[in-house]
C-alpha cells in the first residue's frame, strides 16, 4: 500500500475528528468535512490559514513564505504525515 492510499485521523479541537486522505492538503480535508477555516492564497504566501499544531507532523507540498511560529502550520500547503491534533481559529 502506498502512502497515497492511506487515510489519517485529524482531531480538530472544538470541532471533532475527521479522516483525511494522506495526499490531500489539510485545508482541503477540513473543507470537505464542512470545517470552516479562513484562507486566501492556498499556496503558503499569506498566512491567513495559520493553525495551531498540537500533536503530529506535517509535510509541506510547497515551502511556506508566510511567517509561522514553531507550533503552527499552514494547512493550505501541507499534508499530514501521521495522525494530527490541531486547533483552527473559529
Amino acid at each position: 500500500m502506498s502512502s497515497n492510499d492511506k487515510s489519517l485521523r485529524i482531531d480538530v479541537v472544538d470541532v471533532g475528528t475527521i479522516i483525511a486522505p494522506s495526499d490531500t492538503t489539510i485545508l482541503n480535508a477540513l473543507e470537505s468535512k464542512g470545517v470552516h477555516i479562513h484562507y486566501h492564497c492556498r499556496e503558503g504566501f499569506c498566512g491567513a490559514c495559520r493553525t495551531k499544531l498540537i500533536e503530529g507532523e506535517v509535510e509541506y507540498t510547497t515551502d511556506p513564505l508566510a511567517f509561522i511560529d514553531d507550533d503552527e502550520i499552514l494547512p493550505c500547503c501541507c499534508v499530514a504525515k501521521c495522525p494530527l491534533k490541531i486547533k483552527v481559529p473559529l
